[in-house]
């Protein structure tokens, strides 16, 4: 059964990418604990509609776990404190009548502010560009048994491509890597006979990007992984360390 619930939000504002932020607090009543965490944020922003002030800016599409453009920071967690969700499908009923959230963008050099609570994760895309493809011409859809793939590639290879970039994984870093990203990337295509073919050339393409655009290196303290919202392994990352040293091997 819902009920309502009173919080008080400390929201992040930033009038444009180079412009100071600060931290604002506002107050919301009766919020029933049904409402998602951006219903929330909608009914926090026709509330400031309605006093003439700016309304919040922040990242959202399909509010289905599935874009993974809902990126905020949410008293200290990527997507909010609940596991394997995104910050679209947290709910209110996580948090506590009078509780104080404090909600962020995501904090990465990578990843600048672009107003409030957007940021620009462009540098996503570039990593993609960088090499995450296939040139062969895969055709349609094939008969399912046409290719042969072992089962355990195949299942591996889906998890990996289950990634939907949403930038947790940079976020949770204190390194700021997109190593998580990037091996997810790099795995789905790996592990795959299409994406053999420029599987060298691909793991140091886009690495080389990822280094480029400024993201930090891979520690192995596991916070990327812990705050996934899709559960991707950190076993993509030692399966991308493997593609590496074969394909620096081979030059």
């Amino acid at each position: 059964m819902s009920k309502s619930i009173n919080v008080t939000l400390r929201v992040w504002r930033q009038a444009a990418p180079k412009a100071k932020g600060k931290f604002e607090t506002y107050k919301l009543n009766d919020i029933s604990t049904d409402a998602s965490f951006l219903e929330m944020l909608d009914i926090l922003n026709e509330q400031l509609i309605g006093e003439h002030k700016e309304p919040i800016a922040f990242d959202h599409d399909c509010r289905e776990g599935i874009c993974g453009m809902c990126s905020l920071y949410i008293n200290g967690h990527p997507h909010g404190p609940d596991s394997e969700v995104t910050t679209c499908q947290m709910h209110m009923r996580h948090f506590h009548d009078g509780q104080t959230i404090t909600i962020e963008p995501w904090r990465s050099a990578a990843f600048p502010v672009i107003k409030d609570l957007m940021v620009d994760r462009q540098a996503f895309d570039k990593i993609i560009q960088a090499g995450g493809f296939v040139s062969i011409n895969t055709g349609g859809v094939p008969d399912g048994n046409a290719i042969p793939i072992p089962k355990a590639a195949a299942d591996e290879a889906m998890d990996a491509a289950s990634c939907i970039g949403c930038g947790a994984c940079v976020a949770a870093c204190k390194n700021g890597s997109a190593m998580l990203f990037l091996s997810a990337k790099v795995s789905q295509l790996a592990l795959l006979p299409q994406g053999k073919i420029e599987r060298a050339a691909r793991v140091k393409a886009m690495l080389k990007m990822h280094d480029e655009l400024g993201f930090g290196n891979c520690t192995n303290t596991g916070a990327c992984a812990a705050e996934c919202p899709k559960n991707i392994s950190l076993a993509n990352i030692a399966r991308l360390n493997r593609e590496y040293i074969k394909a620096k091997v081979k030059d």
